[in-house]
């Protein structure tokens, strides 16, 4: 039997050895080492070249991010993430990365990880890992950018929304509230960083406190003042405010 061999890289020693202890109960799976930041990281990925590496993202100094950039993307090997809940990372690491534990996880979500490891390492090779984690490094950058799915967290669960299927968004406080079909999730996001990360050929805001999903839209009705009712092809009525309404002309390509 071929064994798989893996590095373990978290700063937190309590995380480091729940890790270690699971690996320790798989048959083909060799622990070639652990590392408590990401120099040590680097130098164990250079010296050891392990086949596969959890790795923690948010490390003191050196990253888990940096791990990847000072080992090149094109060298580094598999990648599961282990993380706290950080919904940015997350979104990054869901197309991107091999994979991701979310803290504090169970044997099952562990193991199950580990199925997708193995898979990949098929994978890897005929090259599809490498160019990957080379789109991964391009990708994470300071800025908001525009998003194809977010990641929810709700009761426990963390729920993968592509943001195509979002019909119209609310401010609801500290949070916005996203409008699916009929059902609805808070999200922590201001409105205007919202804004920013959507695709503007698809979300237009159309008041203070509502986006919504052009393709959504079946009907606009004149209302007072020059503000319109947009009404959304399952019924809903929003209001677009008088300030809003050139910008959704332009978005839509046309005058009313």
């Amino acid at each position: 039997m071929t064994k798989i061999r893996t590095l373990v890289v978290d700063d937190e020693p309590l995380a480091r050895e729940r890790v270690l202890s699971l690996l320790q109960q798989e048959n083909d799976v060799e622990i070639v080492g652990e590392c408590a930041d990401g120099a040590q990281a680097v130098s164990a990925i250079q010296e050891r070249a392990p086949d596969l590496v959890f790795l923690d993202v948010q490390m003191p100094g050196c990253d888990g991010f940096e791990v990847i950039r000072n080992i090149g993307a094109d060298r580094m090997p598999p990648v599961i993430f282990v993380t706290a809940y950080d919904e940015y990372a997350l979104q990054a690491f869901e197309v991107h990365a091999l994979d991701y534990l979310l803290k504090p996880f169970g044997k099952d979500r562990f193991q199950q990880t580990l199925r997708h490891a193995r898979e990949a390492l098929e994978r890897r090779r005929a090259g599809d890992l490498g160019r990957r984690l080379l789109a991964l490094v391009h990708d994470i950058k300071p800025e908001p950018q525009r998003v194809e799915r977010l990641v929810v967290k709700s009761g426990g669960r963390v729920f993968f929304l592509r943001t195509d299927e979002i019909d119209w968004i609310e401010a609801a406080g500290n949070y916005v509230r996203l409008h699916l079909g009929t059902g609805s999730h808070l999200f922590r996001e201001t409105m205007n960083r919202m804004e920013a990360r959507l695709d503007t050929r698809r979300f237009a805001r159309i008041h203070r406190s509502r986006i919504v999903n052009t393709e959504r839209i079946k009907e606009l009705q004149p209302w007072f003042n020059g503000d319109y009712v947009v009404i959304l092809r399952d019924g809903t009525r929003l209001t677009l405010s008088r300030g809003y309404r050139e910008k959704l002309q332009q978005r839509l390509g046309k005058g009313f």
